[in-house]
């Protein structure tokens, strides 16, 4: 003993041990797949301690865990989790769509909650060998993917507030069918007002287990109101923040004819969603000329900027309301035609497609990139 610190071992996906069934299981027919019900045959699992750093990886049959009732995980909801695809083309090409975001912001949920964080890129290639040891599961079917479900919980097995001792990494994969199978249907939202996703300093910024739960009770509230999901707003003007779990886009009509995509800057109540980033990129780099996107007019200003219920109102009312849109992993787009609020409905065009003409070009680009129709630097292959 020196009294020198030393570096406890992080990820290292040379480390990666396979366990295969005996008998393996056939993959399901893509007709009927119901989002995140269906899982492949295996996923990935390896632990962290405080003392040991890093354990050894393994990809093991898909079955239970086993966790002791007095983990940490269960009392504290200290867990973060990411939401990714993979995609297999018709020629059995397997691709990731920017997954390193996936990473980084998975490192800055976990620290925001004191679990450890990890190798990005010895992450990412672990989820590479789970992908490619069951890519027979993706479905080859146009909207079809395979959703993918990295998590991180603490497993320190004593009941008290603190960083955890323990942690287990894992991961598990669904393959999963079009987010809407019959075309798109625009969604109505429910303008809440009695409740809040996120406040400032707080954690909405951050993808964790907690700022999921205490969302789903007013759901069902604006769902028994005959709306889909609640718009999340926050302050006295009632600021627009997020979709139910989605990032929010709008467009409005200024009085020279041009265009501005609006969505809230993050402040940090705003999670930086992979899919937000995409958005706003492909439509900077469309105003910019730098890579236009057919059928979206150039005359248009991308902006993060706030906005209050007040604003959409009065644009729904004069004819300067174009469109609004939540953007996110599972649906990729979702057009919204109205907006309960304070007992009144506020109406947003949409158009026969169901989507607008803004969000259907940027849609098309960005579908097109993630199953590798439109070649870019944002597919990442899966060997």
């Amino acid at each position: 003993m020196t009294g020198e610190l030393t570096a406890l071992p992080d990820m290292q996906a040379s480390r990666l041990e396979i366990h295969h069934r005996e008998n393996p299981v056939p993959p399901p027919s893509p007709k009927g797949l119901v989002f995140g019900h269906t899982f492949v045959q295996f996923f990935l699992s390896f632990p962290w301690s405080l003392i040991d750093g890093w354990g050894t990886p393994k990809i093991v049959p898909y079955g239970p865990l086993s966790l002791e009732p007095s983990c940490t995980v269960l009392h504290y909801a200290q867990t973060v989790f990411e939401g990714m695809k993979a995609y297999r083309d018709a020629t059995g090409k397997v691709t990731l769509f920017r997954p390193e975001l996936n990473m980084k912001r998975m490192n800055r949920s976990a620290a925001r909650i004191a679990l450890p964080t990890f190798d990005p890129d010895a992450g990412l290639e672990l989820i590479k060998k789970l992908v490619s040891l069951d890519k027979h599961w993706i479905p080859q079917e146009a909207g079809h993917s395979l959703y993918i479900r990295p998590t991180l919980i603490g497993t320190q097995r004593a009941i008290g507030v603190g960083p955890p001792n323990e942690a287990l990494f894992f991961v598990i994969c669904s393959p999963v069918g079009p987010y809407y199978p019959n075309g798109f249907k625009p969604i109505a939202l429910h303008g809440t007002t009695e409740y809040i996703r996120a406040a400032p300093g707080g954690t909405g910024a951050f993808k964790l287990g907690v700022n999921y739960a205490p969302g789903i009770m007013p759901q069902q509230k604006a769902a028994k109101n005959g709306y889909v999901q609640n718009l999340w707003l926050h302050g006295p003007e009632h600021h627009l923040t997020e979709v139910g779990t989605m990032n929010m886009f709008i467009v409005f009509k200024k009085s020279d004819g041009s265009l501005e995509l609006v969505t809230p800057p993050l402040d940090g109540m705003i999670l930086p969603g992979i899919t937000r980033d995409s958005v706003l990129s492909l439509a900077r780099d469309h105003a910019s000329g730098k890579h236009p996107l057919s059928g979206l007019t150039q005359n248009i200003n991308v902006v993060e900027r706030s906005v209050s219920m007040k604003e959409v109102q009065e644009a729904s009312k004069n004819g300067t309301l174009v469109e609004l849109f939540g953007a996110g992993t599972a649906a990729v787009i979702s057009p919204v035609d109205r907006i309960g609020y304070l007992g009144e409905d506020v109406h947003i065009p949409v158009e026969e497609d169901g989507m607008g003409p803004v969000s259907r070009p940027i849609w098309k680009e960005l579908v097109g990139r993630q199953i590798g129709s439109i070649q870019s630097d944002w597919s990442v292959e899966v060997k």
